[in-house]
């Protein structure tokens, strides 16, 4: 029997997928614009810009969290499919 999934179907941990892809996305852009005066001669940006691009860490850490659901609800899903093994043969009675 196969399992067929739908192409529009989100499994467990696609949404942390994408919120983790995100969050990374926004800490990379904060990370370009905290170094980008170094490369001008401008004065640096305060702390807390540098603070915001700490984000990249942080969604590649969620995104990483939901592949680990994602691989832990697809193993509970093969499992009870798996085939069982074969009963121990039982001793004769004397």
């Amino acid at each position: 029997m196969t399992h067929e999934t739908q192409p529009n179907s989100a499994g467990p941990g696609d949404g942390l997928v994408r919120a983790g892809a995100i969050v990374f996305i926004v800490g990379t852009v904060a990370t370009l614009v905290t170094v980008a005066p170094l490369f001008l001669g401008t004065e640096p940006f305060p702390t807390a810009a540098y603070l915001v691009s700490m984000l990249m860490g942080v969604g590649f850490l969620i995104a990483g969290i939901g592949v680990l659901r994602s691989i832990a609800a697809q193993r509970r899903q093969a499992r009870p499919s798996a085939p069982s093994a074969p009963a121990a043969p039982s001793a004769p009675s004397v």
